[in-house]
């Protein structure tokens, strides 16, 4: 196969690997990521850092639509109530890109 082709292929293959990867990134939750934050973190109303939390959800600060990374830098504790107000704004938000 010629060199010009092959370099061709590679790079083809490179920008359909990341292409890929970005569209995951706006759905893909890491369960190990949640995991690391609530180690960092236990839970606002049980102190425990594994588990449900009574009243709380762990939230991205920056969504993940918007280009917010998977990872505890960009989580923290959010009232069940103030989430849902937050969903709301970023659904419209997300809705546009």
């Amino acid at each position: 196969m010629n060199a010009d082709i092959m370099v061709r292929l590679v790079v083809s293959v490179i920008v359909l690997a990341l292409a890929t990867r970005l569209a995951l990134a706006e759905t893909h939750r890491d369960p190990a990521q949640r995991a690391a934050f609530m180690k960092e973190h236990p839970c606002p109303s049980t102190g425990k850092t594994k588990g449900r939390c009574a009243g709380y959800v762990v939230d991205h600060i920056k969504p993940l639509c918007a280009g917010g990374p998977d990872h505890p830098i960009n989580m923290q504790w959010q009232t069940v109530k103030q989430a849902k107000k937050k969903d709301r704004l970023e659904r419209e938000q997300c809705k546009r890109r």
